[in-house]
């Protein structure tokens, strides 16, 4: 027999606690739940019913998937059941942690990568390289921050080209057009127009997670960075990041089968409004979308709202990532740029990658 703990908080909820005895099977995934207490701040009524979520994980595999200990858990306490500040999918979370499958971000260390200057097309390449790293266990999960050296868009995986970049548009401001791995909508990036990150996780991480929760989990740390600059930001679902003043930024997820996690998010700093317009077909309805309800010139809700040059905004993120999960801050190596560039040279700065959606 041996003994597992896992805690996880319900974000803008309980702690949830599960400690459970698993049988030692002589295969691997032979092992049973034999004992199980879940216990925490929660709410819950009626009283019995605690005692039924607990039978409920007795007899199951320790390899169970998240949504089968969902499930039992849910069939156990009926509809009558109350279950205040968490329900049946934190259960199953907790019960994922203290069985070494769902982690925290405390399970992980974490390195915080510098802006470099680089082309956007190995900017690009480096989401594929470095999450694919992590999937494999070659490199440590990690944030990077963005510095690229020309105009550009970046329309998302699974967008038309011709629906979302205007080709005349582009030519006349020369604007390098590049398609990303993750989904999402078409960014505007001139060299020095935005803040943008991306942080390479195994999935284990989000483990049971929806993908409408994910995104604020992972996000959580920037929240506390906006603030510390004076931006009071929260989020829109499914992936908008927003201000009282109108939308700032948006966010893009890519999970790999192998089980690394790509999470990518674009904010504005100061946004040449007239430009995008004229390279980015972009309606009326996406205009009002990105707070632009006039001809206005920019869209500059970061630098106007924290007085703060990019650099020092990125100071804030890169400290307060650092300081949340204790991340130690590196660099690339130069097999990582070498590897992203060739990368970048056959797949992602040719036509037929670009224009995978015409």
């Amino acid at each position: 027999m041996s003994d597992h703990h896992g805690e996880f908080k319900v974000p803008g909820g309980k702690l949830v606690i599960a400690d459970l005895t698993v049988s030692d099977g002589s295969a691997p995934g032979a092992g049973t739940i034999t004992s199980a207490s879940i216990n925490g701040d929660f709410f819950l009524e009626p009283d019995e019913a605690l005692e039924h979520i607990n039978r409920s994980l007795v007899g199951l595999s320790q390899e169970a998937p998240h949504g089968t200990i969902a499930e039992a858990v849910d069939a156990a306490v009926g509809p009558g059941t109350v279950m205040f500040g968490f329900d049946a999918h934190a259960v199953a979370t907790a019960v994922r942690r203290a069985l070494g499958h769902a982690t925290t971000w405390e399970d992980h260390e974490w390195e915080v990568l510098a802006p470099q200057p680089l082309p956007i097309t190995t900017q690009v390449a480096l989401d594929q390289v470095l999450t694919e790293d992590v999937s494999a266990g070659l490199r440590r999960p990690a944030l990077r921050l963005w510095q690229w050296t020309e105009p550009a868009v970046v329309i998302g995986s699974f967008q038309s080209l011709a629906n979302e970049v205007d080709p005349d548009g582009v030519h006349r401001h020369g604007i390098s057009v590049v398609r990303r791995i993750s989904g999402g909508g078409a960014m505007f990036m001139e060299a020095d127009n935005c803040v943008t990150y991306s942080l390479y996780l195994p999935q284990s991480l989000v483990d049971g997670m929806s993908f409408a929760d994910s995104y604020p989990f992972l996000d959580a740390w920037v929240m506390e960075a906006l603030r510390r600059t004076g931006v009071e930001a929260f989020y829109q679902p499914l992936n908008d990041i927003a201000t009282p003043q109108g939308k700032i930024g948006g966010a893009a997820q890519k999970r790999l089968s192998g089980g690394g996690l790509l999470h990518h998010v674009t904010m504005s700093y100061d946004i040449d409004a007239e430009k995008m317009t004229d390279v980015l077909r972009i309606g009326q309805e996406k205009l009002r979308d990105k707070g632009i309800r006039s001809a206005k010139k920019r869209v500059d809700p970061l630098r106007r709202q924290t007085g703060l040059t990019r650099s020092e905004i990125w100071e804030v993120m890169m400290d307060t990532f650092a300081e949340r999960h204790g991340a130690l801050r590196s660099t690339l190596t130069e097999d990582e740029i070498s590897r992203a560039e060739q990368l970048a040279a056959g797949k992602f700065a040719t036509p037929e990658w670009t224009a995978r959606v015409p």
